[in-house]
């Protein structure tokens, strides 16, 4: 389990594709410090497994699945991602319960400057849509942010200069992909009320 509060800005060193499958390696020496085997680091607000560690840098498997549902396809040598470690038991709950498992990708439409922050405007597929509220919480390649405005069909936020500094929002364009995940408690109770209306209807 995750907070989405981003620790590096880390850095893809190089991408094996593997046919179905690819395999990364990625410079992270914050995250890797007391990495071993089998860990997990989030990429871009993906868990990813550690396949092994050495000099600051780890190695991560990616299936087919995974590349699919998120934008980690789309990464090649040279490119900056957010990287952050599980949270620990008893550690502070920083930003919100992130699994690390992308529901999607959304495109970055439009960027709005302002005198310190910057509202982002991020088209979403219509699945995702009736899960973002506004003042709810939406992870956004890995980082955890408020909605600010939330439509049929995009939501906007709004970023704060240490979240513009030490992340890939603060770089990423109109067009980029973003990977997204929604708040998991609201798929846990758009199940529990489907569930019930099933029931109450077979009464």
């Amino acid at each position: 389990m995750f907070t989405g509060i981003v620790e590096e800005l880390g850095e893809v060193v190089a991408v094996e594709e593997l046919g179905d499958s690819s395999r990364f390696r990625l410079r992270g020496p914050l995250v890797t410090e007391g990495a071993k085997h089998g860990d997990s680091i989030a990429v871009n607000g993906v868990c990813l497994t550690v396949v092994d560690t050495a000099d600051g840098e780890f190695t991560a498997d990616v299936m087919a699945e995974t590349l699919k549902r998120s934008s980690l396809g789309a990464l090649a040598a040279g490119s900056r991602v957010n990287l952050e470690r599980p949270m620990a038991l008893g550690g502070r709950l920083g930003g919100h319960l992130v699994q690390g498992h992308v529901d999607g990708t959304g495109t970055i439409v439009e960027r709005v400057p302002g005198e310190h922050w910057e509202i982002v405007k991020v088209a979403l597929p219509a699945a995702l849509a009736r899960y973002v509220v506004e003042k709810g919480s939406i992870t956004v390649d890995g980082v955890s942010l408020t909605v600010v405005e939330a439509g049929d069909d995009f939501f906007t936020i709004s970023l704060i200069p240490t979240t513009l500094a030490l992340t890939t929002l603060g770089v990423k364009q109109a067009g980029d992909p973003v990977n997204l995940e929604v708040d998991v408690l609201a798929k846990y109770v758009e199940r529990l009320l489907g569930d019930r209306a099933q029931e109450g209807s077979a009464a």
